[in-house]
């Protein structure tokens, strides 16, 4: 029978850059979920594919009117929404990731850090004042955006954070980020939800490879190739209490006599005026 710590999350995998519209058309297949991550840049698109000007334009304010219709989403389904968007922020953009609760609404952002080859061109780079674990009614969750997930200190700051389900919104369709996610999932002892685009046409199609991890690097469902649609697993939080028992990488299996690492996060804005 489950029990109050057990729960289903889900990926929705879509392409990049569709209208709010073609989000909420997928509001049964939402309901009933706890959690539903989407991929990077659903709102606003992947980057080099149209003129810059149309592109700044497509990225969308955080907050502005496509949260508040995600939070009306998250609403009227009960779950909560992890979706990666363009942001828009004065004259620069972000790859972002935007958190939804059912209750409260727009509840967090995280901005990715480093933005990857031909993404440096287009997007700027997040601080660390956008690194939150938000409480949900699936668990604890985070997020890092595609080859963050590579950054080891990224996933160690994010594991110190008590992370149980890592949220990997992504624009790597390749084999190998399966081995990346069920490594993080291994690694960290938790759940991770990997949201990737599927999309035709052109001469940079995603061929998706949406995958669900179980907290010892199991395969709960996915990878879904080649076509879009929602894949889900039902999880249970005492799972990450079981795999923890031998592996806690903040906890008993960490040496701070040895290692040591201070996150800043502070906000690094460019002017700061003083009165």
């Amino acid at each position: 029978m489950a029990g109050p710590r057990v729960t289903v999350v889900a990926a929705l995998q879509i392409a990049t850059g569709v209208p709010i519209e073609r989000i909420l058309a997928f509001e049964a297949e939402i309901r009933g979920k706890s959690l539903v991550v989407l991929p990077e840049a659903v709102l606003g698109g992947y980057p080099g594919r149209t003129p810059f000007v149309e592109y700044f334009h497509a990225a969308v304010p955080v907050p502005g009117p496509e949260t508040t219709a995600l939070a009306a989403l998250a609403s009227r389904t009960g779950a909560s929404l992890v979706v990666g968007v363009i942001e828009r922020d004065g004259s620069t953009l972000y790859s972002t990731a935007v958190f939804l609760d059912p209750d409260l609404g727009l509840v967090g952002k995280h901005r990715k850090l480093v933005p990857t080859a031909r993404e440096r061109l287009f997007w700027g780079r997040g601080d660390g004042s956008t690194l939150p674990a938000i409480p949900t009614a699936a668990g604890l969750v985070g997020a890092a955006i595609c080859w963050e997930n590579h950054m080891p200190l990224l996933r160690a700051a994010m594991y110190a954070k008590g992370v149980e389900i890592w949220c990997a919104p992504t624009a790597d369709d390749r084999d190998v980020w399966q081995a990346s996610m069920r490594h993080i999932a291994d690694e960290g002892r938790c759940f991770v939800v990997s949201a990737c685009p599927y999309e035709t046409g052109g001469d940079d199609p995603f061929r998706g490879g949406s995958v669900i991890v179980g907290p010892t690097g199991d395969v709960l469902a996915g990878p879904l190739r080649d076509g879009e649609g929602l894949i889900t697993a039902e999880i249970d939080l005492d799972d990450i209490v079981s795999a923890r028992k031998s592996l806690d990488v903040s906890g008993h299996y960490a040496r701070p006599d040895v290692f040591a690492l201070t996150v800043d996060e502070r906000p690094r804005d460019g002017v700061t005026f003083l009165r």
